[in-house]
């Protein structure tokens, strides 16, 4: 997980948050706009990762972050406009999954209709699935995550 140099606090504190909940994430310090790609492949090989998730805020505004998703290093990637940010500090009533539980996925039946909802449901799985015997995760599930098509957007929620 790594993010553009210069990104605002409140997608800061997002990714902090997606670090929490995916227990086999690793996060890196901050790449430079030139080269991103490359930059990104070189630590994904180095820290024998296999995917990665990328934010990027273009013009610095309050609602200008990109979330990028890949396979490295020649695999499929989706850039998501990110809208609509809630990050946990936010919340009341959070519930209490312990750090580093496996979340189990779900996705509506709309991500089996269309094909590139197929490929997008497939990288997300990939992403935020634990891996079976990660050291970090507990060996139980005690939240969802929720993956839901609608009005042209991708929603994820956690329970």
């Amino acid at each position: 997980m790594v993010c553009q140099r210069g990104i605002e606090g409140r997608f800061r504190h997002l990714m902090e948050d997606l670090i929490n909940l995916i227990p086999h994430s690793k996060k890196e310090a901050k790449v430079e706009k030139k080269q991103v790609k490359e930059q990104i492949d070189e630590l994904c090989y180095e820290r024998s990762c296999n995917n990665f998730i990328y934010f990027e805020s273009r013009s610095h505004k309050d609602s200008d972050l990109y979330m990028w998703l890949s396979k490295s290093p020649s695999g499929p990637a989706f850039k998501f406009s990110v809208t609509n940010i809630h990050t946990m500090d936010e919340l009341k009533l959070s519930g209490n999954c312990l750090k580093y539980s496996r979340p189990m996925l779900s996705f509506d039946a709309s991500f089996e209709s269309m094909p590139h909802l197929k490929l997008a449901k497939e990288l997300l799985s990939h992403i935020f699935n634990t891996p079976k015997n990660h050291p970090k995760s507990k060996p139980f599930i005690d939240h969802v995550m929720s993956f839901n098509f609608f009005d042209g957007r991708i929603w994820m929620r956690n329970y």
